[in-house]
């Protein structure tokens, strides 16, 4: 009992702030999450459509489905988190994403898929990808905060770039179902260091966020004081429903296009591993950017960062769909993702500085469905209108359109900024 005591409680020592090794341990497990990711999905879809002899919106539905559970999944793993913290919940999602992957790769039938693929990215979106990493960055950071949000973002998005290179190129040569297998085998020894590592907050180790070696007696009475909110008082902020409606609004908007820009590509003449580079390649500096955007929401306002990089957004949205996709597509496919890749996490950071770190993981659960639905939804409607108008320019004006309202919304947010 003593030795297994002796066994829970040990923890590395580094010789820098252990947040910094909690968002990297994170960040593996973020790695191993994103093989199953909406984004790698969308870049190989047509490996899965050619051995089963589907079609895109049957992959689409899928991944929608997937996203969707994970969302409803996210409303108790976020309420769990800010009760027991994420070291127990991290490594046995990490372990069902690697069983479910090798059986995800043996499977024939449809409906075997589907019942699958949902179970392991409802599991995998919430407890590696998104809520748990985020809410690591904001118990172990304070006057940091945004800028390890914009950390766990990198690893996502590193991860899904990453993922879909090697998960093309082991689909090119063997199959997708090799692919997959591998990417199970790879996850499961994964859950020893994820356990041995994560810790809730810096005070189960004897640090303060930031790795401060003392804090002032005031922001000891205010963490004293600091409440875990029930749902009822969240969902009386209004500031919550601005943020929840501008977040699903740009959620939309973007994964409506990120899910058909390779085949948007390639039906516009690009090779399929011309356009998985593009989209990796962007996916890649957008993900090098976020942290980068992090730093200067620390600086400045959440707000008006923002509403800067949704401006930006709408520009390369217009110009893709309007120049030669032969000539043009390669590179502004890449500015677009690059841009956007900060855009998923944009209302993540605004939480952050409207709640404290006790009611974070709820509010971040709470938000799951919504968030979500946005991803889930912008596939799927993105195929639809393109099967229905026979057209890709819908999907683009609707993503411009959609950037400019929520300018709007993430503007009239009340934060403690």
């Amino acid at each position: 009992m003593k030795n297994w005591k002796s066994f829970y409680n040990w923890h590395p020592n580094p010789p820098f702030y252990y947040g910094w090794l909690a968002l990297f341990i994170a960040g593996l497990g973020a790695f191993v999450a994103t093989g199953i990711a909406q984004t790698v999905f969308g870049g190989i879809q047509d490996f899965i459509v050619e051995d089963m002899d589907w079609d895109r919106k049957t992959i689409a539905l899928a991944a929608t489905l997937g996203t969707w559970s994970s969302g409803v999944v996210a409303i108790s793993i976020g309420r769990m988190i800010d009760k027991f913290g994420p070291r127990l919940i991290m490594p046995l999602a990490a372990l069902i994403v690697g069983i479910g992957s090798i059986y995800l790769a043996n499977i024939k039938t449809i409906w075997g898929f589907f019942i699958i693929y949902i179970i392991i990215r409802a599991i995998a979106g919430p407890s590696l990808q998104n809520l748990i990493p985020r809410t690591i960055a904001v118990n172990f950071f304070s006057r940091q905060r945004n800028l390890a949000m914009g950390i766990t973002t990198f690893n996502r998005i590193f991860g899904e770039s990453i993922n879909l290179q090697i998960i093309t190129t082991l689909a090119s040569k063997y199959s997708w179902r090799f692919a997959y297998r591998s990417l199970g085998f790879i996850t499961i020894p994964l859950c020893i260091p994820i356990f041995m590592i994560i810790r809730q907050k810096p005070e189960d180790i004897g640090q303060f966020p930031d790795g401060d070696k003392e804090i002032s007696e005031a922001k000891k009475i205010n963490n004293q004081n600091e409440q875990i909110l029930t749902f009822k008082q969240i969902l009386q902020i209004r500031s919550f429903w601005f943020i929840l409606l501008g977040e699903f609004i740009a959620g939309v908007s973007t994964t409506m296009l990120l899910f058909q820009i390779v085949p948007f590509l390639t039906d516009g003449g690009l090779s399929q591993q011309r356009a998985a580079i593009a989209l990796t390649v962007g996916n890649l500096l957008g993900g090098i950017s976020v942290p980068i955007w992090g730093y200067l929401t620390d600086k400045f306002t959440t707000k008006r960062i923002a509403a800067l990089i949704l401006s930006m957004a709408v520009i390369p949205t217009i110009l893709i769909s309007q120049l030669n996709i032969e000539s043009w597509g390669f590179i502004l496919s890449i500015i677009w993702t690059t841009i956007t890749g900060s855009i998923l996490v944009l209302g993540s950071m605004m939480y952050g500085t409207v709640f404290s770190r006790k009611s974070y993981g709820s509010v971040a659960g709470l938000t799951g469905p919504s968030r979500t639905a946005a991803v889930g939804l912008g596939p799927t409607l993105g195929a639809y209108i393109i099967s229905f108008t026979k057209s890709y320019q819908p999907i683009f004006w609707g993503s411009a359109i959609g950037y400019l309202v929520a300018i709007v919304f993430f503007t009239i947010v009340n934060s403690k900024n």
